[in-house]
């Protein structure tokens, strides 16, 4: 039985596509049914829109709060039996109430080796800006398990990428997508074998 995977995405998509990817080439026994997004007019939704999946905004203008937006996002999950989770660039923090109801079945890639970098209102170039400010001299990404923290759920797999001298928030982070496209696709694969 192929599993039935949802991607929550924010942004372009890019990791969402190396999902997808794997999906249509057999790598992942798996097969996207739903793209969730917190943002209208995103490049992710163009993805979805050529490979057919079905997709649903949910801003949170139009909730009360953040957890009357996730139980929304559960009643359109739920008729569509989705079995793993994806956050591939979700600017979103998903809160108690969709962990408790998909325990164990949602992971988020994050583009820092965790814990370094990483927490409330680390995303996108600022991660990277992060990295070089510090001085370390590797970076690289992380998938995880997400709990009830912002970035703290149990690490699935890292993987190191250099920082180069000279490197610009924008230089790291093109080659860390490039690890992310590898690595992300990797672990669904691993989650979705059957008996996991």
């Amino acid at each position: 039985m192929k599993k039935k995977i949802a991607i929550f995405a924010s942004g372009s998509g890019s990791d969402m596509q190396s999902v997808v990817d794997g999906t249509l080439s057999g790598a992942i026994n798996g097969k996207v049914v739903a793209l969730v997004t917190n943002k209208s007019g995103i490049f992710a939704i163009q993805r979805a829109e050529k490979h057919g999946i079905e997709y649903k905004t949910f801003t949170l203008g139009d909730y009360q709060n953040e957890i009357e937006r996730d139980k929304a996002i559960i009643e359109y999950l739920k008729p569509l039996g989705v079995d793993l989770i994806v956050l591939a660039g979700y600017l979103a923090i998903v809160t108690p109430v969709l962990v408790d109801e998909y325990q164990g079945r949602i992971i988020n890639i994050h583009p820092s080796l965790i814990p370094k970098h990483s927490g409330k209102g680390m995303y996108g170039l600022r991660v990277h800006k992060s990295v070089l400010e510090s001085g370390d001299n590797v970076s690289g990404c992380t998938v995880h398990f997400v709990d009830y923290g912002a970035d703290t759920g149990e690490i699935i797999a890292q993987e190191q990428v250099e920082v180069k001298s000279g490197d610009t928030p924008e230089s790291l982070q093109a080659r860390v997508l490039e690890v992310e496209h590898r690595l992300l696709p990797s672990v669904v694969a691993k989650l979705c074998q059957d008996g996991k």
